[in-house]
């Protein structure tokens, strides 16, 4: 693969990591959402794949259909069945301040990602912003968000933020471990939820809260 190619694809991958995070906070949809999450995983795969591509780097390919099998498929998969179909987000800022938001962590990710920049391979270091402006952007749906299957979908945009930069700056198969971790604890938070609806009788709690006051 030429490097004009290559550096085109990695753009496009990154920059549909970017936008479905972006979108995610847009949509108050839990189905939608989830659907984005799903497609941002697919992102995250192909984010992998080129970083294989230049070494044929087997372990890397592995870790992209793991990506595939775990986050585009299962996990959306479990969401989804948590979810109604006219499930909706309450977020504590509107579509026009969350996407103010999501241009300042932008330009904040450019800021603070230099040293790591530095540090990468120069076929990835352009687009490390992109995937640490996703982890802000997680980090920002998990804390503005509710009821908790939402803030869940918000870690997931974490964990793919943080498995893109770190894939994008060490080019590591050690980072497999990593995601299977996250996902693993993505899986026990989900499980963690089951177990407060069926305590709480399928109530959110600010729901119950709200009732009680």
């Amino acid at each position: 693969m030429n490097s004009p190619m290559f550096n085109e694809l990695l753009d496009l991958a990154c920059g549909a990591l970017l936008l479905t995070a972006a979108a995610t906070l847009w949509r108050h949809n839990l189905v939608a959402i989830v659907r984005l999450t799903a497609a941002q995983a697919i992102a995250l795969a192909a984010v992998a794949v080129l970083v294989a591509t230049p070494d044929m780097n087997g372990a890397l390919y592995g870790l992209a259909a793991v990506i595939v099998a775990i986050n585009a498929i299962l996990l959306p998969a479990a969401l989804r069945r948590r979810v109604l179909v006219r499930s909706a987000v309450s977020p504590l800022f509107n579509v026009a301040a969350s996407m103010l938001v999501v241009v300042l962590l932008t330009l904040l990710s450019y800021a603070v990602s230099r040293p790591m920049i530095r540090t990468a391979p120069a076929e990835t270091a352009t687009v490390i912003p992109l995937a640490l402006a996703v982890v802000f952007i997680g980090f920002f749906a998990v804390i503005t968000r509710r009821p908790a299957i939402s803030q869940t979908l918000g870690f997931l945009a974490l964990v793919h933020g943080t498995v893109a930069t770190a894939l994008l700056v060490t080019a590591s198969a050690g980072i497999a471990t990593m995601t299977l971790s996250l996902d693993l604890l993505v899986w026990v938070w989900l499980r963690t939820i089951d177990r407060r609806a069926e305590f709480d009788g399928d109530a959110d709690p600010d729901t119950l809260r709200q009732l009680h006051d």
